[in-house]
């Protein structure tokens, strides 16, 4: 690896508010342990941000928040990207590592509802893309509807008060980066609402070979385990498919309990689970939960 320390370093993001955020608090990181390395924001708009009146697994899953950012990278146009890591696919090519991870910010979901509605008791419209989500919130709420809502945190908010709907649900660590923890009107735990695998996180992208030291007392080493723990355990359920997947591992002195939720396609029988075990097991952990989960007839 190249000891060889830039002088620039162009950083590329998507063009949301919550998107450039979040990639402003790993440049503070840098110009703090660095400061006389020059930094430059990239912004993009990536596909996934184009195409909102479509389900993600309709038009190409995950992968198209990070398409434009990958090229850009293998073309050396940017030194780095900045992802959630929720948003992030379980694949990840071998010429462009994620090659650390952020201190995880709040990794809990948030519901904000249209003013005068009781989410408790009054029928309505929950916008909300994910089916992780619904299927946890239909527990919750089963006297909501649930309609497809995407776009980044202001269009989902703008939609909730323009539109039909009466609530919307968000990950929390977004909206604590952006300021906006005004506008929540409940917070729901994580055993309410397993998170995301990686949600609160995040993942910084590189090339393979490339210098990155300037990073390193920015990077985690309890946020690379537990995102180890929680990608492993949406792997093995093959989570690259549209299966409503959930993971949350916590990490106690040298111990790491994951908590997860698998759901077949086109089911809506829930199946979640605990596994406890040492931090050094943390992918093999999260792959032994996944064979617990999936029931022998969908395997």
């Amino acid at each position: 690896m190249s000891k060889v320390l830039r002088k620039v370093i162009r950083i590329g993001s998507r063009e949301s508010k919550l998107a450039v955020t979040q990639s402003q608090i790993v440049i503070e990181a840098i110009q703090k342990a660095h400061p006389e390395i020059e930094i430059e924001l990239v912004t993009m708009k990536t596909t996934g941000d184009i195409i909102l009146n479509k389900s993600l697994e309709k038009v190409g899953g995950k992968g198209l928040f990070v398409k434009e950012l990958d090229i850009a990278l293998r073309e050396g146009r940017i030194d780095l990207s900045v992802h959630s890591l929720k948003d992030m696919p379980m694949e990840i090519p071998e010429d462009l590592p994620l090659i650390g991870f952020s201190k995880r910010e709040d990794p809990r979901d948030a519901i904000i509802i249209k003013d005068g509605f009781n989410i408790d008791t009054d029928a309505g419209i929950m916008g909300s893309s994910s089916k992780r989500r619904i299927l946890q919130l239909k527990r919750l709420y089963p006297n909501l509807e649930y309609k497809l809502l995407r776009g980044n945190v202001q269009t989902r908010l703008r939609k909730l008060e323009e539109e039909d709907y009466n609530a919307t649900v968000l990950a929390l660590a977004g909206i604590k980066r952006l300021g906006l923890e005004n506008v929540v009107s409940k917070i729901l735990s994580t055993e309410e609402m397993i998170p995301a695998a990686g949600q609160g996180i995040l993942a910084v992208q590189g090339r393979s070979g490339e210098d990155y030291s300037f990073l390193e007392d920015f990077f985690s080493k309890e946020s690379a385990i537990v995102s180890s723990c929680e990608r492993a355990f949406v792997t093995a359920l093959n989570g690259g498919c549209t299966s409503p997947i959930a993971g949350y591992a916590q990490i106690s002195g040298d111990e790491i309990e994951l908590r997860g939720l698998y759901c077949e396609e086109d089911s809506e029988e829930i199946c979640i689970g605990t596994i406890h075990g040492d931090c050094k097991d943390a992918v093999k952990l999260g792959e032994t939960l996944a064979k617990r989960l999936k029931p022998k007839k969908w395997r």
